[in-house]
């Protein structure tokens, strides 16, 4: 039991390094979208599009690899190393495609579709070697990913590819190191679970449970407010700074500064979130979660223009709170549905969730320049306000019972 223990932790910490590596890819243009803007001679309305057309290929990536039923045909190790190398394929070939902007974002939704061999692929992974404290392991997986995603920010931020074309090229490399470490380092649980595959004739059984719907309406509303959060507050904090820093070390701040709302202060409030939720319950956990994230989505805008360091806190806390309770709407799922079920709600969740952060994204940008950054923000606040009522909702189900501590 002490090998297996250990060899569990081994396996953790090395897909989440490798999670760290390949997520690099998800805002590699986004973190130099001012440029790309500028490069590709965008419109305000086609600048969102650099990180939603992502969005759009990993939501179709998950839903062609839950039909096709590729993670229970092939092992995790060559489906996550394939995913890595074609989507650092496609990242690359971006760099030589933006002077033809259709073609530029079918190669970043191609490098979304294969993320979708990424991110899904981890998480069913871990949880094949963690049938308990499911909501620790995987919440350091998800801290992982928020780590990855903010990592372009800081290497942008602290100037060490040079260029955007190089900070592209980096996070490929990266990528492909992550492919690496598949290979090498992932090894299959002793005990290989069975998950049940992905059926559309399943989704109308997904959509009529009603204690699966209430932690589903819970996850679209996080959705709604963390991807619009995380792609939007780089250029809110650079902005918001802008009259407090020379040009020369403005950016540095600024990205620096989105580096740890985004990545440090994601991987805390991941990894705290799973050990929250596996000792108090995931209904306690994800309300008070999104109770503070939509909160601070409200106030975060008044600070607009004020003190760095007033804004840098309300957006640190945001940060770690706007995730903390990603992780415990898909481990309720595996909790909540019927195993033959388990598949297809995983599927159905994740896709929605994913394709409803492109109207977000898109949201900010439009309403920015009619509102401001004062308020524009309170509009994510919608999210987690829904998702609370429907997790209270469903902590008064008996079944929530079936969760850690559901009731409690």
């Amino acid at each position: 039991m002490e090998n297996i223990a250990k060899e569990r932790t081994e396996v953790l910490i090395w897909v989440t390094i490798a999670e760290v590596l390949a997520m690099s890819l998800w805002f590699s243009a986004s973190a130099v979208s001012g440029t790309l803007t500028a490069v590709m001679d965008l419109s305000r309305s086609e600048t969102p599009f650099i990180t939603s057309s992502v969005q759009i290929g990993f939501v179709v990536g998950a839903l062609l690899s839950a039909t096709l039923g590729l993670q229970d045909r092939f092992n995790p190790r060559i489906i996550f190393s394939i995913s890595a190398v074609l989507a650092s394929t496609f990242n690359i070939l971006f760099v030589f495609s933006v002077h033809l902007i259709v073609f530029a974002f079918i190669l970043r939704f191609l490098t979304g579709l294969f993320l979708a061999g990424i991110y899904p692929v981890a998480v069913q992974f871990i949880s094949s070697w963690f049938p308990q404290k499911r909501g620790l392991a995987i919440g350091l997986l998800i801290g992982g990913l928020t780590l990855g995603s903010a990592l372009p920010e800081f290497v942008e931020g602290l100037s060490l590819t040079g260029s955007w074309e190089n900070l592209i090229f980096t996070s490929s490399v990266l990528a492909f190191f992550a492919a690496i470490i598949s290979v090498f380092k992932f090894h299959d649980p002793p005990m290989k679970s069975q998950r049940p595959g992905f059926s559309w004739k399943h989704i109308s059984h997904v959509i009529r449970n009603r204690s699966l719907m209430y932690d589903n309406v819970g996850y679209f509303g996080h959705m709604w407010e963390l991807y619009a959060m995380w792609t939007w507050i780089p250029t809110f904090l650079y902005l918001s700074w802008k009259g407090y820093f020379t040009n020369s070390i403005l950016l540095v701040y600024s990205t620096a500064g989105s580096f740890v709302v985004i990545g440090l202060a994601g991987l805390i409030g991941s990894i705290t979130g799973g050990y929250v939720a596996d000792r108090i319950g995931r209904t306690a956990e994800t309300i008070l979660s999104m109770s503070i994230s939509g909160l601070c989505s409200v106030i975060v805008g008044f600070t607009f223009g004020q003190l760095p360091i007033v804004t840098f806190a309300l957006a640190f806390v945001w940060g770690v709170t706007v995730i903390s309770d990603s992780a415990q709407f898909s481990t309720a799922v595996t909790e909540l549905s019927p195993p033959e079920f388990t598949g297809s709600a995983l599927t159905f969740q994740m896709a929605v969730g994913f394709l409803i952060t492109v109207g977000s994204i898109d949201l900010i940008g439009y309403i920015v320049p009619v509102v401001g950054w004062e308020f524009a923000f309170s509009f994510l606040s919608f999210g987690p306000l829904i998702g609370v009522i429907s997790m209270y909702r469903l902590r008064k189900r008996p079944d929530a019972g079936l969760m850690a501590y559901g009731m409690k």
